[in-house]
This record gives structure tokens, sequence and C-alpha cells, in this order.
């Protein structure tokens, strides 16, 4: 039995987690439960998984829930929240908040000595300087929960620090990939939300479309494998069954494939060394099936660009390129800028930002702040 302490239980990757825990009682217990300010759900996830601990940062939403089981204990504020991570009834904490607000879960639960499962890419694009040597010090093991870098821990034999001659990362290419360049300034949210193979939250479904997620993979990469930026490629593949492949010194490449689905990656990180059963849809190999791999034009999606230039100059400048995208796809979402405003938002911050090497999480708090003002300044421009 693996206890489990779930950060971010109200967001879609908390939800399939909830799911997948369900379908294997004699395997896990989620004993921690901690998530923003989404107290009508929560409330029902209480009744439901009926944890040990239960915390909403928003202290006041906390407040507001209606029922707790007997044996929960619920607590509401930002430090409540953070000692769900440090629980020490718990094996593994599985870190699925989203944001900048995610890296300080992770560093919580590494600093308590307890395995993660890291669906957080934030973690390590602003924080893998910090991140990795603290995990390495303290004997913690990062099992990564992204489709595609779980794919590539699987091709790699569930090795971080194994051999390899590069890493492929594979891109649906969202919403957008058919549509030429100059119709893109004319598109919606609600278009852009529509992703053509995966369901997922607003910020990275966006995030899919305007191809950033796919750089800040590339970022994780460099980080969890240790890989130069020189080892890593991205390519486009719109059936999203192929999630990554790794390719070695001989020629070989061996790559993961299933239907899109995260509860897979999400399962395979909480009972790893073991694999489990999984309800769902398989591949028939039998019955004729397409995979299609093309280049990923850069030039075409320049938030994956400025992401990996951001990679690439290192220090904190990735932190200061993920909270610029986080204020422009929330202009975006919310009518305040076009699509085609995003990497404009994200490029004004990076031209303006001052590079330091990354020494502590306090650090890239501050980074993340200023550039945060800085994108908000850049929106206000734009709207004028």
């Amino acid at each position: 039995m693996k206890r489990i302490a779930l950060i971010g239980s109200t967001g879609s990757i908390g939800r399939q987690a909830i799911e997948v825990v369900k379908e294997h009682p004699e395997q896990f217990e989620i004993v921690a439960m901690a998530a923003g300010s989404s107290h009508e759900l929560f409330c029902r996830q209480l009744r439901d998984v009926k944890p040990r601990y239960a915390a909403l940062a928003d202290e006041g939403a906390a407040q507001r829930i209606s029922y707790v089981p007997p044996h929960t204990r619920l607590y509401g504020g930002r430090r409540a929240a953070l000692d769900a991570a440090r629980l020490p009834e718990a094996d593994i904490v599985l870190v699925a908040a989203g944001g900048f607000a995610g890296l300080k879960y992770s560093l919580a639960a590494i600093e308590a000595g307890k395995a993660l499962a890291l669906a957080n890419k934030e973690t390590l694009v602003c924080g893998g300087d910090i991140v990795m040597p603290l995990a390495a010090e303290r004997g913690v093991d990062i099992l990564p929960v992204d489709s595609e870098h779980s794919a590539i821990w699987q091709c790699l034999g569930f090795d971080l620090s194994a051999p390899f001659s590069r890493l492929i990362i594979t891109a649906s290419g969202g919403a957008f990939r058919d549509i030429p360049a100059e119709k893109l300034k004319d598109v919606t949210p609600a278009m852009a939300l529509k992703h053509p193979t995966w369901n997922m939250g607003a910020k990275i479904t966006i995030d899919s479309a305007t191809l950033l997620n796919k750089g800040l993979e590339v970022i994780e990469a460099h980080h969890l494998y240790g890989a130069g930026y020189d080892k890593i490629t991205a390519v486009l593949h719109p059936q999203s069954i192929v999630h990554s492949m790794v390719e070695f010194k001989d020629g070989a490449t061996v790559a993961q494939l299933s239907y899109p689905t995260m509860k897979l990656p999400i399962q395979l990180a909480l009972s790893y060394p073991e694999r489990l059963p999984l309800q769902g849809a398989r591949l028939d190999l039998s019955r004729a099936l397409c995979l299609q791999f093309s280049p990923l034009n850069a030039e075409n999606f320049p938030c994956f660009a400025l992401a990996v230039d951001s990679g690439i100059a290192g220090g904190t400048f990735p932190c200061a390129m993920n909270a610029a995208g986080e204020v422009a796809v929330r202009a975006f979402l919310s009518g305040g800028i076009r699509f085609t405003d995003i990497p404009a938002v994200i490029d004004r911050v990076l031209q303006a930002h001052v590079r330091q090497d990354v020494t502590s999480y306090g650090q890239l708090k501050e980074a993340d702040l200023a550039a945060r003002a800085a994108a908000n300044a850049a929106v206000a421009a734009l709207r004028a």
C-alpha cells in the first residue's frame, strides 16, 4: 500500500489521479490532499476520498467547506497546503499544482525525503538548477508524470541516468497546426481550447496551441535526463500515439506508444517499479494505423523558440519566460490580447530580463514577480 499526498487535487491531473487510486484501492491510499480555492469540488473530493489531512491554500475557501469526514483534519492557508507535501504518513507526493506555485510544493516534498511524482512542469523549468541537486542530495526519486517524459523514462528502462544519443519529444501541434500563420490573429479562446487529441486544463491547452509547452518540455528534459540542448529534438506527430522516443548510439530508436490518456503516466509514476492493469482502449496493430511525423519549424511557433532559447540562456531566464507566458495566456483567455500577442509579451519580458545564476527559491520568486510585472505592463501596452 502506497500512501499518497496529492497536491492540486481539483485540477485535471489531480482528478484523474483520484480515479487511478479508486481503481486500485488495494495498492494506493490518498492520505493528504491540497488544492487552491475550488471549495465546492474539494468538498466533494473529501466525501469521496476521506484523506487524513486536507488543506486549501485559500483560507477563506477552506472556511466554506460544508462537510469534513470524521477522520479528516481540514486546514486553510498556504502554510497548511504546503504541509500536505511534508506529511509524515505519505510515501510519495504527486505534485499536480499548476504554474510557478507548484515549485514550492516540490521542494517541500524533496526536503522531507518523499518520492516525487512530478506533473508540474515549472518545477524543473524554473527550478531545475536547485531541484535536481537537492533531490540527489536527499536521495529522492523524481518520477515523471508528463506523458512525454514518462515515455522517455520508460524507453530508458526507468533509469534517468541511462546513456542515450538523442531524445525525441513528440508534439501534437495543438488546435492550430494546420491553420496558416496569417489567420492566427483571429482565433478566439474557445477555438484555442479545442485540442484535437487531449483533454487538459485551460493553460496547458493554450500552451499546446502555441507549442510553448513543448519548449517547456525541452527544458525539463535538459534537467531530468542531463541532456544537452543539442541532444533534444521535437517533432510534430498529430496522432498523439507515440509519446516520445529515445535514440541510442547504435542508431536504434525506442518509442512508447499508447492512446492518449494521462491516467497511464499518472498510474505508472505511482506504481513504479511495478505496472498495474489500466482500463481503456488498447492499440490494435493488426489494423491499419497511420503514424505521421514531420519537423517542428520553430519559425512557425515563436513561443517554442522563445522557450528553448531561454533554456539555453539558463539562469533565471526560464523563470522569467514562464512567468511571462502565464500572464500572457491569462490575458488571452480573458480577451485582453490576441493569440498572436502571446509570443510578443514573452519576447518583450525576455528582452528586458537581466540574467542571474539560480541559487535559491527566494531568488526565483523575485524573478517570477518581476517578470509578471513586466508582462502585465506589456499586456497593458498592447491593449492601449
